[in-house]
């Protein structure tokens, strides 16, 4: 299965639904590109819905980290959603954790965004 990535809006933010294996090669280009064309747009609110990874190697860790760190050069932040335990495990074993808020509710992930509580 080829790497996707889809770009919904809820309000202003931008979640990237992604699906397939996010590893070196065409997961990682593709994610690149989506957060590129994303601040070409000046969206800074952008929310990784990693529900259908199905795979993460170092090198999609990377480009998460890059991302985020080009995101925040531009006062903008990335924030995951639906990260399954393998990518969480990798997270907690790299210690990048404390680079990515993440959630398992995408109303709450949202709401996170301005600060908001959920549902309002």
């Amino acid at each position: 299965m080829a790497f996707k990535a889809t770009v919904r809006h809820t309000g202003d933010v931008a979640v990237v639904d992604l699906a397939g294996r996010l590893t070196l090669g065409e997961g990682c280009g593709t994610l690149r590109e989506t957060v590129k064309d994303l601040l070409a747009k000046k969206e800074k609110k952008i929310l990784l819905n990693l529900e259908g990874v199905t795979h993460i190697d170092s090198s999609g860790l990377g480009e998460m980290v890059g991302s985020s760190a080009s995101v925040a050069g531009v006062g903008g932040q990335i924030k995951l959603l639906h990260a399954q335990s393998r990518v969480r495990d990798l997270l907690t074993v790299t210690k990048l954790y404390t680079v990515f808020e993440s959630f398992t509710d995408e109303t709450q992930a949202v709401a996170s965004f301005t600060g908001a509580p959920a549902g309002v």
